[in-house]
């Protein structure tokens, strides 16, 4: 059977071999790291040590590291804790400045928020390259510094973009929000492992990352805390991790996550540079293949920082993302169309809609993300299949919208 070729390290990449090894040697022993006998020493030797290697791989001090589940957890703890814990020091702070472009696990737990704890959320408009307007941002919050009574809880804007890769002016975020005595949240899950990312040097109050997204396992991830920022922990129990995330502590995971990182960090120049590389290869390959298609966010030929190393996002006139993605799988060719999909029913993208896109634009998109596994030889298999797949793609979305118009005018 054909090896399909992955292009999809957005949603997941592979294990490395640093996690896989540390990771398989984790599993064969035991002991919870919260025990005091000799194996659950020996398991919180490991936890702690995986601790270390990973602060100091995202810029962080130890004890900032609060291991999770993964980003969205890491989300939710931040976002609802820094909320909570503002609104408890004072009832009235209970706006939440966010841009319509940020990953679903803050989107929708900011909207959470507003339906279930009286939130109120300012959208922060975008440019038609994703980048956050910091115009807008610095009118809110010296507009709410001017009151006798600020309402704003906190800012939460994204580190780069999961969908268009564009990488957001995270520094000029934290200064201004900073200066009115506003916390910052950014999901980071993307960016870490991809571009260089200091926590500390970042200034943010809190940032989630994730394993799975850098070569480590799934279902592991961290949020970074500083440690004089409060918040109030989302759930109870045995109090793990600063009292702020209590559970079970998965060793073996924890482990594999710290090393996947710690080969990322070191390996990140090299890496970067190859990845762009084929990322450039990829891009001119499609514009000639696919003159129609548009590469959507900030362009970054020269990997200068404003755009993931990895990502290419396009745009495919007169067709549905999803009908070319099925055409490229059978192909061989696993990519992603980076729009939610509820009960079968195709959605355009939240984040092209944001950026000034309209619905039907929106719907023909391909995300194709590259990774550490990726090679010349995988874009070379896209572009070979991808004309073929977007004439078909083409002509079963105009048969779609004709078939509707009949289906109207009949009254089926």
């Amino acid at each position: 059977m054909k090896q399909s070729v992955y292009l999809d390290h957005a949603a997941t990449t592979p294990l490395v071999a640093e996690a896989m090894a540390v990771l398989t040697e984790e599993l064969s022993r035991s002991g919870n790291p919260s025990s005091l006998h000799g194996s659950g020493r020996r398991a919180r030797r490991v936890v702690e040590d995986a601790r270390e290697a990973l602060a100091a791989a995202a810029g962080a001090h130890p004890s900032e590291v609060i291991f999770t589940s993964g980003g969205t957890e890491a989300d939710n703890l931040a976002l609802k804790g820094l909320y909570w814990a503002r609104r408890a020091a004072d009832p009235r702070r209970n706006k939440i400045l966010v841009p319509a472009i940020e990953h679903h696990a803050v989107a929708d737990t900011v909207e959470w928020l507003a339906a279930h704890e009286g939130a109120e959320l300012v959208d922060i408009p975008v440019d038609a390259d994703g980048v956050v307007s910091l115009d807008a941002l610095r009118t809110e919050l010296e507009a709410d510094a001017a009151l006798e009574q600020p309402r704003i809880a906190l800012v939460t804007v994204m580190w780069a973009n999961n969908e268009v890769g564009t990488v957001e002016p995270i520094a000029d975020v934290v200064e201004m929000a900073h200066g009115c005595s506003v916390p910052v949240h950014s999901d980071a899950v993307q960016a870490f492992g991809s571009i260089p990312v200091s926590f500390a040097a970042s200034g943010l109050d809190s940032m989630a990352i994730s394993g799975h997204k850098i070569g480590g396992p799934v279902g592991v991830g961290a949020l970074l805390l500083g440690r004089s920022v409060a918040v109030t922990p989302v759930q109870h129990g045995g109090g793990q991790e600063r009292d702020v995330r209590s559970g079970t502590l998965d060793t073996a995971s924890i482990a594999a996550f710290a090393a996947a990182a710690t080969a990322a960090v070191d390996h990140l120049p090299a890496e970067s540079a190859r990845i762009a590389a084929l990322r450039q290869r990829l891009t001119e390959g499609v514009a000639a293949a696919v003159p129609e298609a548009r590469l959507r966010g900030r362009p970054d030929p020269e990997n200068d920082g404003g755009r993931l190393p990895g990502n290419a996002h396009f745009t495919f006139p007169g067709c549905e993302g999803d009908s070319l993605l099925f055409l490229l799988d059978a192909a061989g060719i696993e990519t992603s169309t980076g729009s939610a999909c509820t009960a079968g029913v195709p959605r355009p993208s939240h984040v092209l809609l944001a950026m000034g896109l309209d619905e039907d634009t929106a719907r023909g998109v391909q995300r194709f993300s590259l990774g550490h596994s990726s090679s010349e030889a995988d874009v070379d298999a896209l572009l070979a299949a991808l004309p073929e797949a977007y004439t078909r793609a083409k002509q079963a979305g105009m048969a779609g919208h004709m078939s509707s118009i009949r289906t109207a005018g009949t009254g089926r």
